[in-house]
């Protein structure tokens, strides 16, 4: 069985290569997800490496080997089973769900796991749009997003996934009304300003540029 800091290891790897189109990792970008030294990652790239888990190379990044790959995807497939539980069944808001699943998805068994699907009913998604790895690790077909920074006037987008999930960013857009499902309009989006104004129910919201970005959306409502 793989130690919680191997799990960590492989999940911030996986994150960070499917966040920027399967381009290798970097150790600094691993130091920054982990909190942790540069050095310290380098020694723990090296055991990933010699377990075959995943290819390591200097002055380029890491890359997943396929057991890595897959081990990733069923440490993120608990922990995204388990915030939408929490916040399913014992009400907890999406800004404190994480903190609690980090903890939680190196404990639980397969089993529960397992049974903790089937009782939510074999969702799709997490409660920020992460996509839910099948028990084989696929991932379900997703539709096209961009970001709402990149729409145009006149477009009408739903927001279907949160990029930026701290605490502090995730409680804004409960305040604001930017939730999964939420549909707008983009009223304008002017070059060179640095907000957005959009339109969602029926009324009008500036937002930031950085905002924005951090929201995935897919077109039509």
């Amino acid at each position: 069985m793989a130690s919680l800091t191997v799990e960590n290891y492989l999940k911030a790897i996986y994150q960070i290569i499917s966040g920027q189109d399967g381009r290798a990792a970097t150790t600094g970008q691993l130091a920054t997800s982990l909190g942790v030294a540069p050095g310290t990652v380098t020694s723990m790239l090296k055991t990933l490496d010699a377990a075959q888990l995943a290819v390591h190379r200097p002055y380029e990044g890491v890359v997943l080997l396929p057991a890595g790959e897959a081990l990733a995807l069923r440490v993120l497939r608990r922990h995204r089973l388990i915030e939408l539980f929490l916040m399913r069944t014992l009400g907890m808001s999406w800004d404190e769900v994480h903190d609690e699943a980090e903890h939680m998805e190196h404990a639980v068994s397969d089993l529960l796991v397992e049974r903790i699907d089937a009782f939510l009913g074999r969702p799709d998604v997490d409660p920020h749009g992460d996509p839910i790895p099948r028990t084989d690790g696929r991932l379900r077909e997703e539709p096209p997003t961009r970001s709402l920074s990149e729409c145009s006037q006149g477009e009408v987008f739903t927001i279907a996934r949160v990029l930026d999930q701290s605490p502090e960013f995730l409680r804004y857009l409960t305040e604001t009304g930017l939730t999964l499902g939420v549909a707008g309009t983009v009223a304008e989006n002017p070059h060179g300003v640095g907000l957005l104004l959009i339109h969602v129910d029926d009324r009008p919201l500036a937002v930031s540029v950085e905002t924005a970005a951090s929201l995935a959306v897919t077109a039509g409502s």
